[in-house]
């Protein structure tokens, strides 16, 4: 016998989920009325407005019926959501509720069979749900996950990893739309963006709004021309240096930007404070203007590319002489090679590359693009953030960055939201062990 508190802390999701995953007995099942039911077909679950499952069969007595099931904690919930009256629900032909307090009857006032769950389901069931839904850790089955079959884990880590492309690939899909479609521009601008690496994102992105690749293209043999435009374009040169390259790129900016009707973005929106100098926004201009002078069409190179080490000597791109003795203008520094790490690289393949080779392979029906996009994760090293070492400290650990993706996919979009009757893990962590099984 269900609880009157139980059955206040028990939401609608989790008779979906008994009924989707069958976890509840089968065995003699009886209409309110004592008419035998057997299930063909549990149909599939509706996530927008009507009944709960669609094109369900189910064998009522010795007939067949075929239509919707609507699903509810009580019985009597079915006249308080109004469904007596709703055109919409005709076509129900199950009710499967947890306690059945109440015949119900459909709007054209025919009775409805109805299943009641109530005993149907096990305590340890409805504890371990209850557990997981009052759990105030930092991710609901902080205390159980260690029980969990790593192969179960394994496995939900490679499926939802398409699920975290693809939520990505929200993003391309607006930038594509704004672009007309252009691949080349859009994956240009993105790379901008991520190019700032969180804290100089917006800036970045906005610069290469303002500094459209076609402009830049008509300079791409001309790095010196490339730099004028990216740090002019940036809002960086609108004084008078100490340095004669400085005031060299101050000139030819001025010059393009007349020619092109161009309008910087404000300066003050780059950010330099708690960066290390190496990640000075001034430096990863640097490095992005001559990552463009060396591969002008780089998408095109991203989906040419067979291996992640291609991509990543890509992406090696040293500065120009200037930069290599400097770190913010005129103020010199001891001669350094600036070459994006391999960290950085690595972030950029990520965010970037391996989101744009997913949707471009989906858009185009090109599976050998999209197994590349997963490929290229697979043979990158796994992230290390906080989130992936909490995670390492509950003996999840990645093997590589497909894994450590999927993890940080599983916290943001399943553990914090407590999604946890959709997930594997807490599936496995529901369901009654073999040995308790009928």
């Amino acid at each position: 016998m269900i609880s009157q508190i139980e059955l206040d802390t028990l939401k609608e999701d989790f008779l979906y989920y008994l009924w989707k995953v069958k976890l509840f007995d089968h065995s003699d099942l009886v209409t309110n009325n004592g008419q035998s039911i057997r299930i063909i077909e549990g149909g599939h679950q509706n996530h927008n407005a009507g009944p709960d499952f669609l094109q369900a069969k189910v064998q009522i007595g010795d007939t067949i019926w075929v239509g919707n099931i609507e699903m509810h904690l009580k019985g009597s919930d079915w006249d308080k959501h109004g469904h007596d009256a709703d055109p919409a629900y005709q076509n129900v032909i199950l009710h499967v509720v947890l306690i059945n307090d109440k015949e119900v009857r459909l709007p054209n006032g025919e009775p409805l069979a109805c299943l009641s769950l109530e005993h149907r389901i096990k305590p340890e069931i409805i504890r371990r749900y209850h557990q997981l839904m009052g759990s105030l850790t930092w991710i609901p089955c902080e205390r159980s996950l260690a029980q969990v079959s790593p192969v179960i884990v394994k496995t939900w880590l490679e499926r939802i990893l398409v699920e975290r492309l693809e939520s990505k690939t929200k993003r391309i899909r607006e930038v594509l739309s704004t672009t007309e479609n252009d691949w080349e521009e859009a994956f240009y601008r993105l790379l901008a963006r991520n190019f700032g690496f969180k804290v100089n994102s917006d800036a970045f992105e906005s610069l290469a709004i303002v500094l459209p690749r076609k402009i830049l293209l008509k300079h791409k043999d001309q790095i010196q021309q490339i730099e004028s435009l990216v740090f002019g374009q940036a809002g960086l040169l609108r004084k008078t240096f100490q340095d004669p390259y400085l005031n060299k790129l101050r000139e030819e900016y001025d010059f393009l930007a007349r020619k092109y009707r161009l309008t910087p973005i404000d300066t003050h929106r780059w950010k330099f404070m708690r960066l290390r100098p190496a990640n000075f926004p001034t430096i990863r201009l640097a490095q992005f203007a001559v990552l463009f002078f060396r591969s002008n069409h780089l998408f095109s190179k991203m989906l040419a590319a067979t291996s992640v080490n291609e991509v990543y000597e890509m992406f090696r791109t040293e500065v120009t002489a200037y930069w290599k003795e400097h770190y913010s203008f005129d103020e010199m520094s001891q001669r350094k090679s600036k070459k994006l790490g391999k960290a950085s690289i690595q972030l950029l393949i990520i965010n970037t590359v391996a989101p744009f080779l997913f949707h471009y392979g989906k858009i185009h029906q090109k599976e050998t693009l999209t197994r590349k996009a997963i490929d290229f994760l697979c043979d990158l090293p796994a992230e290390s953030n906080r989130i992936i070492r909490q995670f390492e400290a509950y003996h999840v650990k990645p093997d590589n960055a497909m894994e450590s993706q999927a993890i940080l996919e599983l916290k943001t979009n399943y553990c914090d939201l407590k999604r946890c009757l959709e997930c594997a893990i807490g599936h496995s962590l529901l369901k009654p062990a073999d040995k308790t099984k009928e």
